[in-house]
């Protein structure tokens, strides 16, 4: 019981964090990304000839490396998952407690989860901590002990948007010399989307579903509005969110979801939660609701929802197949 309420605060906790700096993200995605381009002067992977590099992370902290990391901390599982995306994985020898993708992140130095071991981060002798936008003011005197042992702290941008996710992989790939590889990365994913998209645009608009996602489960229920992943793959699957006329993440209550009638509920907890369709089938008041009549209950991975990296990817596609089965087999 205790590891379910440690995993429902762990991803509550950066929903919350994911909506509070939505706003501010953009200006530091747009920063983050003009200064990844001024730095850029070779598209080549493990190419030296863009050292040393001074770069200005989601903190607008100028952070300076005088040539790639060998020796990488990551505070994040979404920041563990674009590493190793960039092929990093050998130069990674911390990760956080949460980190479960890909499989050899399993092998790391644990660093903790919501609270950082700093004496083990320090014992580790990293080249650079990767820290994140969503957790970085809650550990910020952590932080700044490793900066004033002299590790270069970067923090990664609270990306909500694909575009962002985008100017993080640029931003990374340019740190540690594999610009070429996070290209490469970001040619693909936009392709993906792109057939993801034109598969959606043949639903008629009489077919089109509308959706509830549920992240979090009872009684703690939340969903997601505008300014989130989720809500721009709804747009992008060609659904309509529930609760697209709110902003963040969103604390419900049963009467407001029965009220809402969505065609179709996903929840994101199945990882953790045992039988999430069967729960939300079962609830007391809930006959009336589309999606339970007609039995549209479907669970996605969080990680693959929620992590701004590479997988979001199959996050899109996931989620379409959820809810519309016979356009996306």
């Amino acid at each position: 019981m205790w590891k379910q309420l440690l995993a429902i605060l762990m991803v509550v906790s950066l929903l919350v964090g994911c909506a509070s700096n939505g706003n501010d993200e953009a200006e530091q995605a747009n920063t983050e990304g003009e200064a990844a381009e001024e730095q850029t002067s070779s598209e080549d992977n493990d190419s030296d000839d863009t050292y040393p590099l001074t770069i200005r992370d989601a903190m607008d902290n100028e952070v300076t490396f005088e040539e790639a990391p060998k020796k990488i901390v990551s505070l994040i599982p979404s920041n563990t998952e674009i590493l190793f995306s960039l092929g990093l994985g050998d130069r990674v020898v911390g990760v956080s407690d949460f980190a479960n993708y890909p499989e050899e992140a399993a092998s790391k130095e644990k660093i903790g989860g919501q609270e950082l071991n700093i004496e083990k981060i320090l014992s580790l002798e990293p080249d650079v901590v990767m820290a994140h936008a969503s957790g970085a003011h809650n550990s910020e005197q952590g932080l700044q002990q490793l900066r004033d042992a002299g590790i270069p702290v970067y923090v990664v941008q609270d990306a909500t948007s694909f575009e962002s996710v985008y100017d993080t992989l640029a931003s990374v790939g340019k740190i540690t010399g594999t610009s070429g590889k996070a290209s490469t990365i970001v040619e693909e994913m936009k392709a993906s989307l792109v057939e993801i998209k034109q598969k959606a645009d043949d639903i008629p608009n009489e077919e089109k579903k509308k959706v509830f996602m549920e992240v979090s489960p009872a009684p703690e229920i939340y969903t997601t509005g505008k300014g989130t992943f989720l809500n721009e793959m709804l747009n992008t699957i060609n659904a309509t969110n529930a609760v697209g006329d709110q902003e963040g993440w969103i604390k419900m209550n049963n009467e407001a979801i029965v009220e809402l009638q969505p065609e179709v509920i996903v929840t994101t907890y199945g990882y953790y939660t045992e039988n999430p369709k069967e729960k939300v089938m079962s609830r007391e008041g809930w006959d009336s609701v589309p999606a339970i009549k007609e039995e549209q209950v479907y669970d996605v991975h969080s990680d693959l929802v929620t992590r701004p990296g590479p997988r979001l990817i199959e996050g899109v596609n996931e989620l379409a197949k959820a809810v519309y089965p016979d356009t996306f087999q």
